[in-house]
């Protein structure tokens, strides 16, 4: 793990297009503020750890793809 010491305003660059600034510093609290392109995703540490939870468990749960068509048909007659 890399340890850096930075001041409001200070920018850490992560590669060549991922910029994380420091944006405000109140008692022990930073807020940052993250550029990077669209396409890199980024997420704060438990929302990430909840989504992979979600996954984990969406690959675990069995699924009946014939139940489940017919209940996807079913509600799209419901609408018409």
């Amino acid at each position: 793990m890399l340890i850096l010491t930075r001041k409001k305003d200070d920018c850490i660059m992560i590669g060549d297009d991922i910029e994380l600034w420091i944006v405000d510093i109140r008692g022990d609290t930073v807020k940052l503020g993250v550029k990077a392109p669209k396409d890199v995703k980024v997420y704060r540490h438990e929302v990430f750890r909840a989504i992979q939870k979600a996954n984990r468990e969406a690959v675990a749960s069995p699924v009946d793809l014939p139940e489940l068509g017919a209940d996807l048909i079913q509600k799209g007659s419901d609408e018409v």
